[in-house]
């Protein structure tokens, strides 16, 4: 049975993947100091394969515990992260915070890799590196030619990259770097350092469009307030698509030292993503929307190429927009 130590376990993204590892029979040791939520409760929990360690990737307990529990495998998932308005507040934390983060991780896994017990480490990118592509559907080698990221966070995720890549080149480091496109689903929360930005007269949730669109639905704002002119274009991946992605990497020797686009291929643009909500809440209304001022990085298009997942990984999603859509109004209808 491998071990699996996650970083930033008990986050939005992290539960999906303890759950998907912990059904297949892995066991996972996280590691979270729950930053970003608060203290929650998660379903892995309890789970006896799981073991959590409340403690920062930043604390110098940090490389012992990797060397107490003497993970297979590391997954770097750790990291300041929030909405699109999270991007403006903490443009330069972003940058500083994740890099030591990403720093202290690959200490630990580097010294492990030495030490005989990690194989690999599993880095946790980003489709905002592709935030100035060029090419649409994005390939993963479009990498090589794709201008810089604009955001930091953007950046910071280009850098995790690099990250992998110097630590194979100088220490023979085995990685996999995958970048999820857009992860919708249940189990996220408002950030505890996230601020309050009014979207109408509701408070914008999570600035992530699809919780936020539900949840102004679902308090009755008529007409909808979107961010742009609803032409941007997302593809959105539910977390247990994500996690099953991330597992299939995990366990392909093929992904070793590889990067891949992990996501739904279907292109959906804001406004008809507003109307599937919409139809769902309000059936029987008719749908009306205004238009709100964007923010800066609101990215215009992002649709990944998603043919190498596939043929290396035979990995395809499953889940549709629509059922996604209904688990997140049902999640928060009773929240």
């Amino acid at each position: 049975m491998k071990k699996i130590l996650l970083t930033g376990s008990q986050g939005f993204i992290g539960s999906y993947i303890c759950n998907e590892l912990l059904s297949k029979g892995y066991k996972v040791v996280g590691v979270d100091n729950f930053q970003k939520y608060g203290k929650v409760t998660r379903a892995h929990d309890t789970h006896p394969n799981f073991k959590l360690y409340n403690i920062d990737v930043l604390s110098d307990n940090f490389l012992e515990i990797v060397d107490l529990e003497k993970p297979n495998m590391i997954i770097a998932g750790a990291a300041m992260i929030g909405g699109i308005s999270y991007f403006h507040k903490f443009a330069y934390d972003l940058l500083a915070t994740n890099e030591r983060i990403l720093a202290q991780t690959f200490d630990a896994a580097i010294l492990a890799h030495k030490k005989g017990y990690l194989e690999r480490i599993i880095v946790l990118s980003s489709s905002m590196v592709f935030e100035e592509a060029l090419v649409y559907p994005t390939p993963e080698s479009a990498i090589k030619n794709t201008p810089p990221p604009s955001s930091t966070y953007g950046f910071q995720k280009l850098a995790s990259e690099y990250f992998a890549k110097g630590a194979w080149e100088q220490y023979q480091l085995p990685y996999s770097i995958i970048r999820p496109f857009n992860c919708v689903g249940i189990g996220e929360d408002d950030s505890i350092t996230e601020h309050e930005v009014t979207s109408g007269n509701i408070k914008l949730m999570m600035s992530h469009v699809l919780p936020d669109l539900v949840n102004k639905a679902l308090k009755g704002q008529d007409p909808l307030h979107i961010l742009g002119e609803g032409n941007q274009v997302r593809c959105y991946t539910n977390g247990k698509d994500l996690a099953r992605g991330i597992r299939l990497v995990i366990e392909s020797e093929e992904a070793i030292n590889e990067d891949f686009n992990i996501s739904t291929p279907v292109a959906t643009s804001v406004l008809e993503l507003a109307q599937v909500i919409w139809k769902n809440i309000n059936p029987d209304k008719p749908f009306r929307y205004n238009v709100d001022v964007p923010y800066e990085y609101d990215v215009q298009k992002r649709i990944p190429n998603v043919e190498k997942a596939k043929k290396i990984l035979n990995f395809e999603t499953e889940i549709h927009l629509e059922e996604s859509v209904n688990e997140v109004i049902n999640y928060l209808k009773n929240k």
